[in-house]
């Protein structure tokens, strides 16, 4: 099995003004293809600075990451976001759904914006609702709908322009026991259909134990790998 992604040395530092704040350092990890990863840890550990690194959303201080053996931080600004945008998947904890558009056309933004037609994004979504159970919620704006049918919504606005690689930094973070398990039930199920590789950062032990791999984080290092 290929790797998608290779991490060499990776760190990341920020200058306070008064002193230097490493956040990572010497992070190597390879993520094969179709896979499925956790990234656990206590607070402060790096994981949420890992997965914007691994999602391009922020540059490293040094260190590479390689996807499907492209150095992305060789890219500029306009081909890294146009990367970001075809290629990866965000789900964050709080869904960032725009209030004053119906479900579908939060779900159809990233492809109307990646300039797709308008009558095939509107398929593309419609499929995608019907996958995450909201096929009949399809027309509710975001106030009218739960906190897990939100993030459901915002999950189906991940996986539209059918990207290979999804991060999802603690989904399911301010939903209650049992609508979590309907999301971790629902990722996993679509992970295994699409054959998309999955990263999760959680503290939820059950989700991490789910997941192919589990890599645990301390002061912005690996410990160790299960």
């Amino acid at each position: 099995m290929s790797n998608l992604l290779e991490v060499r040395n990776l760190c990341k530092t920020y200058n306070t003004g008064v002193n230097t704040l490493e956040v990572l350092c010497g992070i190597d990890l390879d993520l094969a293809a179709g896979t499925t990863t956790a990234l656990v840890g206590a607070s402060g550990a790096g994981k949420s600075t890992l997965m914007h690194l691994l999602g391009a959303l922020d540059r490293p201080t040094s260190g590479t990451v390689s996807f499907g053996g492209d150095n992305i931080f060789n890219k500029n600004e306009r081909q890294l976001a146009e990367f970001r945008n075809r290629k990866i998947g965000f789900v964050f904890q709080f869904h960032h759904l725009l209030p004053e558009f119906t479900a579908l056309e939060n779900v159809m933004m990233p492809a109307i914006i990646n300039r797709v037609p308008r009558n095939k994004a509107m398929a593309m979504a419609q499929a995608l609702l019907q996958d995450v159970g909201l096929g009949q919620r399809m027309t509710h704006r975001p106030g009218e709908l739960s906190g897990g049918e939100q993030q459901r919504v915002a999950i189906a606005r991940a996986l539209v322009m059918e990207p290979e690689l999804l991060l999802a930094d603690e989904p399911t973070g301010n939903l209650d026991m049992k609508t979590s398990d309907g999301i971790h039930a629902m990722l996993t199920d679509i992970q295994t259909k699409r054959g998309l590789t999955l990263v999760i950062v959680t503290h939820n032990e059950r989700l991490a134990a789910a997941m192919g791999t589990t890599i645990h984080l301390v002061d912005g290092r690996v410990e160790k790998t299960t």
